[in-house]
């Protein structure tokens, strides 16, 4: 696929054999669907498999762009602002820009989940190197460049840690 198809104003098609799918930690993988190029800033879509626990993305906003989730399978615990919400498979969650977010799969369960960001933001460069990061080959100090570069802005939330740390007895 070429960055020239959205500027000839031609549908994109992306074949499921042709996704590149990169691999992280814990079972999980994005399969990288469709970049901001590809659609003259439209729009970018990935799906997200998470093995089961797994963390998808720590508390982080966007400033440029809404990001929707819908959860084909499994189910997730997502962090809004400073509320923690349980979704499941057929729900969708639309996050607005500046809007602290974070999410996972819950404790007991994989999941599935198309994530759709618009307008666009090229951002696959940014995946790559969490695939990267997860195999051991470029060290976890180097992310908040990779983070500025692709509109991920971390922030804290005491919620979201007290919720995804397991509690030992």
């Amino acid at each position: 696929m070429s960055s020239n198809d959205a500027d000839t104003g031609r549908a994109v098609i992306v074949r499921a054999e042709s996704a590149e799918v990169v691999e992280l930690a814990a079972g999980s993988a994005f399969r990288l669907l469709v970049d901001a190029s590809d659609t003259g800033g439209a729009l970018g879509v990935n799906r997200l498999t998470l093995g089961v626990g797994a963390d998808g993305a720590a508390p982080h906003h966007h400033a440029l762009s809404s990001e929707a989730f819908y959860v084909l399978d499994g189910v997730m615990e997502f962090l809004l602002g400073d509320r923690l919400v349980t979704v499941a498979g057929g729900d969708l969650v639309v996050v607005p820009p500046g809007m602290p977010h974070a999410f996972g799969a819950a404790p007991d369960s994989t999941a599935d989940v198309l994530v759709v960001m618009t307008p666009g933001v090229e951002r696959f460069g940014y995946f790559r190197h969490l695939g990267l990061v997860a195999r051991g080959q470029e060290p976890r100090d180097g992310l908040p460049a990779v983070q500025a570069r692709h509109d991920v802005h971390p922030v804290s939330s005491a919620a979201w840690q007290a919720a995804r740390t397991p509690v030992t007895r």
